[in-house]
């Protein structure tokens, strides 16, 4: 469970509304006798406007759906997941299954790595498992392996634009819904009688700039954020997988192998492997 992501969107979230509603009375022009933080849940009411809602979540939800292809959209309820799934990729766990195919292949040859193959979940394990089971050039081995990863996170990155582009049009349509208020309170005027109460309806022309802001900045620019953090951590994992395959097929041995991939991750991780194995040899 990705908590840091949930702890963040809440936490703006809390912070957002208690800011809303509180008053701090600290300082010389502090009210006399009131106490240092007031809290009046009834102001939540000064940032509510039916309209302004409707034309910022309406319009950049309509601007999306405008831009990107209907199997694009239909993927939306997918991206929540990954980003929520933050344990799901594991170098160090692959790191171990390349060590184990490795020694397997010193012991049995190449093509004993053929049940290993289908036990794999992981459709790209297996793909690259199978190339060298078959035989194949080591360079065709990698260039076809290489072009996954790239087309993997070409597409990736289409999905995180996606919530770039929600994130880009949410302030200007919140510039939209201002101007629409500020043309309807210039023209409700009246200009004999003291000018109308300027006061409610510029804040309620205001209050779409705020929607589109937090609709930017709270909900789809960390939504975008993490599904390239989520890319990353695959990219690692496949990379991972193309350089142990390789060394596999030219004959490396396994603790050399295991040495060379404990270098694509951190110090850190680095060292928790390095200590399981040597707790299990």
């Amino acid at each position: 469970m990705n908590i840091t992501y949930i702890i963040g969107v809440v936490l703006a979230l809390v912070v957002f509304f208690l800011g809303c509603i509180m008053g701090i009375n600290i300082g010389p022009n502090a009210p006399e006798g009131a106490p240092p933080v007031t809290v009046d849940p009834n102001l939540l009411w000064n940032f509510f406007d039916a309209a302004s809602i409707f034309i910022v979540i309406g319009c950049t939800i309509a601007i999306v759906v405008a831009s990107f292809p209907p199997s694009a959209l239909a993927s939306v309820p997918k991206h929540f997941g990954v980003i929520l799934n933050a344990g799901k990729f594991k170098p160090l766990d692959i790191i171990d299954q390349l060590v184990d195919l490795a020694q397997t292949a010193r012991k049995n040859g190449l093509l004993a790595l053929e049940s290993k193959a289908n036990e794999q979940e992981d459709p790209f394990f297996k793909q690259a498992i199978m190339l060298i089971v078959d035989a194949n050039d080591p360079d065709k081995v990698r260039a076809i392996l290489e072009n996954d990863i790239e087309c993997m996170s070409a597409r990736h990155e289409d999905a995180a634009g996606m919530y770039d582009k929600a994130s880009a049009v949410a302030p200007a349509f919140g510039m939209v819904g201002t101007l629409v208020g500020l043309i309807n309170m210039l023209r409700s005027m009246d200009v004999t009688s003291g000018g109308g109460d300027l006061g409610s309806s510029m804040a309620t022309a205001l209050v779409t700039t705020l929607y589109g802001c937090i609709l930017a900045h709270m909900i789809f620019g960390p939504i975008a954020n993490n599904l390239r953090i989520r890319d990353g951590e695959e990219v690692l994992c496949k990379e991972i997988i193309v350089e142990g395959i390789m060394s596999i097929q030219s004959g490396e041995n396994p603790k050399a192998l295991r040495e060379k991939l404990l270098t694509y991750i951190s110090q850190k991780d680095r060292d928790a492997g390095s200590s399981s194995s040597g707790g299990g040899e």
